[in-house]
């Protein structure tokens, strides 16, 4: 028979007994990992950056990718996937059971799901094209033009998956800013990621600048989550 302990429930909106005394919570930890691994995965990694990157691009820049650079984008990609799993499901234990009328807190694990669905057909075009290029475990499987198709699908295919990451923002600012469980600053924080993807897809059509803004979020957020004082976490 389980039974609650009526001193864990909430005190008052944004009021939480402390567990433990002044110990941090570790689980957001898995946030700022995912975020770290992310913009390594899909900023870092990026298959058309430096030498390839051209005004017009056609079959020949296939030369010029990096087969190393796109192996290494799928390991730190479907690290990055592990860890946005996690951490959706340790904010399903830790967070929602603590405000269970907040509708924008079960948004950030539906949101953070979401992303790692995403994000694994992302990166995983990575490392198609690792295994398909030149010295690759299937190295010519595809002619130039089969291969001009992997290497385009990673145009935006690192960086698309990220728009559930931006939702979660939304739901932690809402959050913050409007039922005050988490730290003010982190919702202010949080709305700058949003704006930014609505503004880029809204004036522009650009249907990955979450992929830019929402590995930075993830990072800070959650670090400051860990080490913070938000009532979320204690």
């Amino acid at each position: 028979m389980t039974t609650i302990d009526p001193d864990a429930r909430p005190r008052g909106p944004g009021r939480m007994p402390r567990q433990d005394g002044d110990r941090k919570a570790k689980w957001p930890l898995y946030g700022a990992g995912a975020g770290a691994l992310g913009g390594v995965a899909t900023l870092l990694t990026d298959v058309r950056a430096g030498p390839v990157e051209q005004t017009s691009v056609d079959a020949s820049v296939l030369d010029d990718v990096s087969r190393p650079l796109a192996h290494l984008g799928l390991v730190t990609g479907f690290l990055t996937v592990s860890l946005l799993l996690v951490l959706a499901a340790a904010w399903r234990r830790q967070v929602e059971p603590r405000v269970p009328s907040s509708t924008a807190a079960h948004v950030v694990s539906g949101a953070l799901t979401a992303s790692a669905a995403g994000l694994t057909y992302g990166y995983g075009w990575k490392g198609a094209l690792a295994i398909y290029l030149p010295d690759g475990f299937n190295e010519r499987s595809f002619g130039d033009d089969g291969m001009f198709v992997y290497f385009m699908l990673n145009d935006f295919g690192g960086y698309i998956g990220w728009l559930g990451v931006v939702v979660a923002a939304g739901a932690v600012a809402w959050m913050a800013l409007r039922e005050r469980t988490v730290s003010r600053w982190i919702g202010w924080f949080s709305v700058v990621p949003v704006l930014a993807v609505v503004l880029f897809a809204g004036i522009t059509g650009l249907p990955g600048f979450q992929g830019v803004v929402g590995p930075v979020w993830m990072l800070v957020t959650f670090l400051a989550l860990a080490w913070g004082r938000s009532a979320i976490v204690r």
